[in-house]
């Protein structure tokens, strides 16, 4: 088996990796760059994305992140996919106001510990703890070879067992870990805040705010969203969500997570939202909250008692319901986004605002030390550099590192000997 990462090998997202068997291939994510905005001559030079290839058997999506999949959109030769089954129909959801979402076409189902053959691959995904809902890793099999691609993942968000379980039953005669290292790059902290952790600090949050607490996180980042249900009930307050988030919770499937029809939960729907349901006609979609709604005249009534899950998008909404007295906002993102241009009128807003940050957030990457734990529990003849800044830092972290080039065909099984 031959593997080549056509992009992911020295940056963060983008992610795409081709492997190659008996003249066959699969590909492992087809990400968009993270610093990029989303165009055809982005898409990796992989025969059978964009021409039709019978070589290709199938595209194989880690994880519901734009840097994971976002530049599937272009690829018009339309390969078969496989996805969780549960973060497809959260795309599907999410397309309805989110055109980075689109794209996904159809789609086939992975599910943990059910291997797929195809070809001479097999591919066996591992349900895995990320910021993003149904996340896998896939360990490929093929010519005898092992290769296990961990995608992104983590071991302090609410399905840690996960990752303990991947410790203890490990992969026998793995070859090659192809592995993320976000956080060598971002942060060398060795352990993260868990969710519960965030939610007591939010929580503090809620009860010191006098007005509405606005709380600025992604709408797919479905721990997060329960983090913020957890602490907004135990503050005493009701969770409003936008309608975006509110479609995208149903579409996991997963009653266990919040909802619209819970208690302490309401729906609100912001123009620019509204616009996008006229323009798709999907009105019954909108009928669907009816119960759960909260309108613009309510907001400042309700503001005392209310977190509300906020983009800027939104600004306009807020500012003509005249609720903003005593706000404050909660930034729960990496805080690197807030570097970037396209976040300055934000912050010019809550300025002016005079509406106090705080930034509440841990990581979707798993730290250090549990990268190194990871490692030393598979047990692999080589560890190469994935979605990482710094794929220097292998070397110093793991005895086994190899670096790849972007473009550069290596063989799994002679990596090492």
């Amino acid at each position: 088996m031959r593997a080549c990462i056509r992009r992911g090998s020295r940056q963060i997202g983008g992610t795409c990796i081709e492997l190659e068997s008996q003249g066959r291939r699969i590909v492992l994510d087809v990400g968009l760059p993270l610093d990029t905005d989303p165009e055809p001559g982005l898409l990796p030079p992989v025969p059978g994305l964009l021409a039709v290839d019978e070589s290709l058997l199938g595209v194989f999506i880690s994880h519901a992140h734009q840097d994971h999949f976002g530049l599937l959109v272009y690829a018009a030769a339309r390969p078969r996919v496989f996805i969780g089954e549960a973060a497809a129909r959260m795309l599907r959801a999410a397309g309805l106001f989110w055109p980075g979402a689109k794209g996904l076409g159809e789609s086939e189902p992975l599910r943990d510990r059910e291997a797929i053959e195809i070809g001479p691959f097999r591919v066996t995904p591992y349900l895995v703890d990320h910021s993003a809902y149904d996340a896998y890793a896939l360990l490929v099999e093929a010519d005898g070879e092992r290769l296990f691609y961990s995608g992104d993942l983590r071991a302090h968000g609410y399905k840690g067992r996960l990752f303990g379980r991947l410790l203890r039953e490990g992969i026998p005669d793995l070859d090659v870990l192809v592995l993320e290292g976000t956080t060598l790059g971002r942060s060398e902290k060795e352990a993260y805040p868990t969710e519960a952790e965030l939610a007591q600090s939010m929580e503090r949050i809620f009860r010191d705010t006098s007005g509405l607490v606005l709380v600025c996180t992604s709408g797919m980042n479905i721990d997060r969203l329960v983090t913020i249900y957890k602490a907004a009930r135990r503050a005493g307050r009701d969770l409003i969500l936008d309608m975006y988030a509110a479609g995208v919770l149903r579409a996991t499937g997963n009653l266990r997570v919040p909802q619209a029809e819970w208690q302490g939960v309401r729906v609100f729907l912001p123009w620019s939202q509204k616009q996008a349901i006229k323009r798709a006609g999907a009105f019954e979609f909108a009928r669907s909250f009816s119960a759960r709604r909260v309108y613009p005249e309510d907001l400042a009534v309700t503001a005392s008692n209310s977190v509300m899950l906020f983009r800027a998008s939104m600004i306009r909404d807020l500012e003509d319901a005249d609720c903003l007295d005593g706000a404050a906002l909660i930034y729960s993102l990496w805080r690197g986004y807030l570097d970037r241009e396209q976040q300055r009128p934000l912050l010019e807003w809550l300025d002016r605002r005079s509406i106090p940050r705080f930034d509440c957030h841990t990581s979707g990457h798993a730290a250090p030390r549990d990268l190194r734990r990871l490692a030393e529990a598979l047990k692999p003849r080589v560890v190469v550099p994935v979605h990482s800044e710094v794929p220097d830092r292998y070397l110093e972290v793991f005895d086994n590192a190899a670096l790849k080039r972007d473009g550069e065909w290596w063989l799994v099984g002679g990596l090492g000997s």
